[in-house]
């Protein structure tokens, strides 16, 4: 009887949906919008994710108050035409499954049907949750949406239990990250690495990646560093009651998009300048160290060009990958530590060389990589190629410096 009770204080108020806006980098428009619970009375507002997530609350009761949410979400959505773009709706992947299980329906669907809408204005967003069934179980019911015209999206990718199986399964349109890794990555570049993983993984697979959480133009900023596509957040606006004008945010995300290309075209600039510095200093004094013979007598010859450079390394690779000269490592200041034992090591697997290669044979200059985590040190670090000879390449990796990305 308490248990009842206490549920049902759990609920007081009046129980509606709310909508918060997802903005789309490319359009500079609201996209759609993820359906949220809430429980109005005198006090206010509040989520009825507590609800939801208290354990001593019956399945079948979280079942029917999220289907109650969802009917209502569906039903002022329906009213709204294509203005209001996707609504997002959230969905326990237990429930989904046991309900098809026991019933060989989805509710959901019926729901679409019964407001007339289009399929392809619904995202079935899978949530963060355990699922102790085959995955490819899971699979087939959520491909009953997706061959009905949803879109489906995977919540909270990479914390919990949204792992790789869960979307190499799923094989989702939509990939969502919590704001939380964003943030743990100002402190910790392990995280944004990660994060980068992600954006690459939405590429693969053909997914578009989502971040949410967004509350300041900083996070606006690092979502766009980490290739989002979509934005959801404080930034723009809370979850409310109506649904935002598509055009609502246009000039917040415009601004923002501005400002990152600034900060980039500044720092592509700088790097480049810093490779034809390199270059020059290289090409000065290639002439005269090559005629001393040996590969590393050669790098020797070069490293007092390179002492007011913030270069770190230095090595000399045939065109074909081989490592033909020894490491040169800045230990301090002037210092440089050679490392025979890199010598004859193959370079050619890594992503970047052949394209590298093939670049510089085509247009002999200096070239600049993109900033990438050094495998030795876990450094922040770009490698500068210059062609030499007749076809070596010369590779100086550099630091890239504190607060750069």
């Amino acid at each position: 009887m308490r248990e009842a009770n206490d549920i049902r204080a759990s609920l007081a108020g009046e129980l509606v949906p709310y909508y918060q806006p997802i903005l789309a980098l490319d359009t500079r428009r609201i996209m759609g919008f993820e359906a949220l619970g809430r429980i109005r009375s005198g006090e206010g507002v509040r989520s009825v994710g507590p609800f939801f997530a208290n354990k001593r609350v019956p399945m079948e009761e979280q079942i029917r108050v999220d289907r109650q949410l969802r009917e209502m979400a569906f039903a002022k959505f329906a009213e709204t035409g294509s203005e209001a773009g996707k609504l997002f709706i959230n969905l326990k992947p237990s429930w989904i499954f046991q309900t098809y299980a026991m019933t060989g329906e989805l509710p959901t669907l019926r729901l679409l049907d019964k407001y007339a809408i289009d399929p392809r204005r619904v995202v079935i967003e899978i949530t963060e949750e355990s699922f102790l069934e085959p995955m490819e179980q899971l699979r087939s019911v959520v491909d009953l949406y997706r061959n009905e015209g949803c879109l489906v999206a995977i919540d909270d990718v990479g914390s919990g239990f949204s792992n790789m199986d869960r979307i190499a399964q799923i094989q989702p349109q939509i990939l969502k990250i919590d704001i939380h890794m964003l943030k743990r990555s100002e402190s910790h570049s392990g995280y944004y690495g990660v994060l980068r993983s992600f954006s690459m993984l939405a590429d693969q697979i053909g997914a578009s990646l989502l971040v949410e959480g967004v509350e300041t133009d900083q996070d606006l900023q690092r979502a766009i560093e980490i290739g989002a596509r979509f934005v959801q957040g404080y930034l723009f606006a809370p979850a409310e009651a109506e649904f935002r004008p598509a055009a609502s945010f246009a000039a917040l995300v415009e601004e923002g998009l501005d400002r990152r290309r600034a900060r980039i075209l500044q720092r592509e600039r700088h790097w480049s300048g810093e490779a034809d510095r390199l270059r020059q200093a290289v090409d000065a004094a290639w002439a005269d160290a090559r005629e001393e013979g040996g590969e590393d007598g050669v790098i020797a010859r070069l490293l007092p060009a390179l002492s007011e450079s913030p270069c770190i390394r230095v090595y000399l690779c045939r065109g074909d990958g081989i490592q033909i000269s020894s490491n040169y490592k800045r230990e301090s200041g002037s210092e440089w530590l050679r490392q025979p034992e890199y010598k004859g090591l193959n370079w050619s697997w890594r992503p970047y060389f052949i394209p590298i290669a093939v670049e510089l044979v085509e247009r002999p200059r200096a070239m600049v990589s993109q900033a990438y985590t050094d495998l030795d040190s876990f450094d922040r670090i770009r490698t500068i190629s210059v062609p030499v000879g007749a076809s070596e390449i010369l590779f100086l990796d550099v630091a890239e410096g504190d607060g750069e990305r």
